[in-house]
């Protein structure tokens, strides 16, 4: 897949999530195959009042490529200057949001609420693209709800004043995370543009991913939640739509690994006071699949030092060590 002049292969990507694809999440999936990674939403009003959280977010490890920057907001000025901002600090695309579905967010226009705002989301893009060089992407709904399906007029639309690349979520902003995703919206969406289509949403499975590549015709894969506690599900993808083949799940010892290298990075990131606070919602999501690990999971809720962090995966491995990991 092209995006620019930019080649992803294969293309098995990582989505943009708040509170997750943050430096230390993105070296890792990167490490078990996302050949594309980009950052966690940056709000271009924040971060023109030089908000530092999202200095932060924008941060990008050395040698950290190929790298896209999300900004999210509605004034196509502001935006042009959070991209500006956004590119001097090393990516290699700039992606806009428009697919986030939360109330703090849409109430302001921004996010998946531009979905309904058909010429200032143009505006938009037509600006960011002005304002930089390097490419850029929009990922996005379906539409507002199921009675306005805006993405295919959307895109058509975005690749007319520059767009590279879209990245479409196969849900609505009504759908929330609630009704399973619907790929055939991707497959609207491709066929109307040029330009690469990703398609995201309910790619759970190896399996998944190449039914959508099948049924859409998308250029690549996209996976968001399913990498929760399993960024293997890369290589995985990779293998299956290259071979026709299974690799086989990862170990105790490999999730223990993983859960471990997480913190210590995490910590070096951020420190240990906030890193662990950060830490517990993923080392939930690193320790499930176990009989009795519900246990765990419910203390990693409570944990508040990196020694805690570190007892607690050590006691969940010794309990797991004899059960079947088979379920990822």
């Amino acid at each position: 897949m092209e995006i620019g002049l930019m080649t992803i292969d294969p293309p098995v990507m990582l989505a943009p999530m708040a509170g997750v694809s943050n430096r230390a999440f993105r070296s890792i999936a990167r490490k078990q195959g996302a050949t594309l990674c980009i950052t966690e939403m940056v709000n271009a009003n924040a971060l023109l009042h030089n908000s530092a959280k999202s200095y932060w977010l924008m941060e990008i490890d050395p040698g950290e490529t190929p790298v896209g920057i999300q900004i999210a907001g509605s004034d196509p000025d502001m935006m042009a200057e959070a991209a500006r901002q956004a590119a001097a600090m090393g990516c290699d695309l700039i992606d806009i949001n428009m697919g986030c579905p939360v109330a703090k967010v849409v109430k302001n226009g921004d996010g998946s609420a531009l979905l309904n705002d058909i010429p200032n989301a143009v505006a938009v893009v037509r600006e960011v693209v002005n304002a930089v060089r390097i490419p850029v992407t929009v990922k996005m709904r379906a539409g507002w709800d199921h009675q306005s399906i805006t993405a295919p007029q959307l895109a058509e639309a975005f690749e007319k004043v520059g767009a590279a690349a879209v990245a479409v979520h196969a849900r609505t902003r009504d759908d929330q995370y609630l009704r399973p995703a619907n790929w055939d919206f991707i497959r609207q969406v491709r066929e109307r543009v040029s330009i690469p289509v990703i398609g995201n949403g309910d790619i759970k499975t190896p399996e998944d991913a190449v039914r959508m590549l099948e049924l859409t015709g998308a250029a690549g894969v996209m996976v968001g939640r399913a990498s929760f506690g399993d960024p293997w599900i890369f290589q995985r993808i990779t293998e299956f739509v290259r071979t026709g083949r299974h690799m086989e799940p990862p170990s105790a010892e490999d999730r223990a690994a993983m859960a471990r290298y997480h913190v210590q990075r995490m910590v070096e990131l951020k420190g240990e006071g906030v890193a662990i606070r950060e830490m517990r919602k993923q080392l939930a999501w690193y320790l499930k699949g176990t009989p009795g690990s519900t246990v765990f999971r419910s203390r990693s809720s409570s944990i508040s030092t990196w020694e805690d962090a570190e007892t607690l995966i050590a006691e969940w491995l010794d309990h797991a060590r004899n059960e079947d990991l088979s379920w990822i």
